[in-house]
């Protein structure tokens, strides 16, 4: 999703025009940068906590020519998702997860050769004192 959608998305909702809720966005996204560069740190309740972190200065490869390189320290952004986020992406995974069962099952059904749970157990079961007598 751009910001262009989320204006779009927000202005239908609210009913504003496009251009005062792309106002309203900028200047939401203009705070959060400005309070970064000022505190290093904000927290959004129900969303994350964004925070400038110093990266160390380290050794890489360039990995075109094998040749290392000495990267130097730099401040990063980092973003951890609040409990509320978190959730609701843990609620989408899980029916990702339902529907590729679902869609397993359904591409697998049984095979007419294939012999019954319960034959199984029966046959094993007769062969099991044949093994003990051994």
């Amino acid at each position: 999703m751009t910001k262009k959608e989320i204006v779009k998305t927000i202005s239908d909702e609210i009913g504003l025009t496009q251009l005062r809720t792309k106002e309203i966005v900028q200047k939401t996204f203009d705070a959060i940068v400005d309070t970064l560069v000022e505190e290093r740190r904000i927290e959004l309740r129900n969303f994350g906590v964004f925070e400038v972190k110093k990266r160390a200065a380290r050794k890489a490869r360039n990995p075109r020519t094998g040749e290392r390189v000495d990267v130097a320290e730099k401040f990063v952004v980092t973003f951890k998702p609040g409990k509320e986020m978190e959730e609701r992406v843990r609620q989408l995974e899980e029916a990702a997860a339902a529907e590729r069962a679902a869609k397993s099952a359904a591409a697998s059904p049984p095979s007419d050769h294939e012999t019954p749970a319960s034959e199984t157990t029966a046959a094993s079961a007769s062969s099991a004192p044949a093994a003990a007598s051994e």
